[in-house]
């Protein structure tokens, strides 16, 4: 069974190539030129990827990845991000809201295949090296196996990445981990972020999780751990 991927690109050529060569990579595509009509599909639908680009006519693509990562069912589904902006704080925003990849116009389409594919490796690999064990510090719980978290019982509802970096910590209760080693195990050889903003998730993920985030320590100078 081919992967489906969901293009949404106002710009024709564009939304035609990319969706020529996914085809050709045996990809399943679905396209769209329009926010409203890709929001509409996925009540619906679930992709297995979404290549967004972020300047559409009715709707902004930060907007969309936000939608996206608040509905639990939508949660999970990887995001590449498409745009012609070119400032770090672009890139920087966009993963930061949850997307898994980005990549400016113009672009090769080679690259924008070998992207996708690394993305839907790395969240396959997710899959089968994450324990399915619950771990449990002090008043938090984490479900690998449902990408769920629980404190005091309440369940939170996290970004891919600011759950990740708690499964990590948690992983090794009282382990400092240094922010790149953070940044290694959230994007591996293909990061592309700067190293603060590690900082702004951690910041994120403290004000989800209320009463536990005292339980998230930063050394400073060095990292972040997970200490009772």
């Amino acid at each position: 069974m081919h992967e489906t991927i969901a293009v949404v690109d106002d710009e024709q050529d564009i939304l035609e190539l990319v969706s020529l060569h996914l085809k050709k990579n045996h990809f399943s595509v679905r396209e769209f030129s329009e926010g409203s009509s890709f929001i509409k599909y996925l009540d619906s639908e679930k992709p297995d990827l979404v290549v967004l680009d972020l300047m559409l006519p009715d709707a902004d693509g930060f907007e969309i990845c936000k939608y996206m990562k608040r509905k639990k069912n939508l949660l999970h589904i990887p995001i590449v991000m498409l745009t012609a902006k070119s400032e770090e704080a672009d890139t920087i925003l966009g993963l930061e809201l949850g997307a898994d990849d980005y990549i400016r116009k113009p672009f090769s389409p080679n690259e924008l295949i070998a992207r996708v594919k690394t993305v839907l490796r790395r969240i396959e690999s997710r899959r089968e090296t994450e324990t399915p064990e619950k771990i449990s510090v002090d008043n938090i719980t984490i479900d690998p196996d449902k990408h769920e978290v629980f404190v005091d019982g309440n369940k939170v509802e996290l970004t891919s990445a600011e759950f990740r970096i708690l499964q990590l910590l948690a992983s090794e209760k009282g382990r400092v981990f240094s922010r790149n080693r953070i940044l290694d195990y959230l994007w591996g050889n293909e990061k592309i972020v700067v190293d603060r903003t590690i900082d702004v998730h951690i910041r994120h993920l403290r004000s989800k999780i209320g009463s536990a985030s005292k339980l998230i320590r930063n050394v400073h100078g060095v990292g972040y751990k997970l200490e009772e």
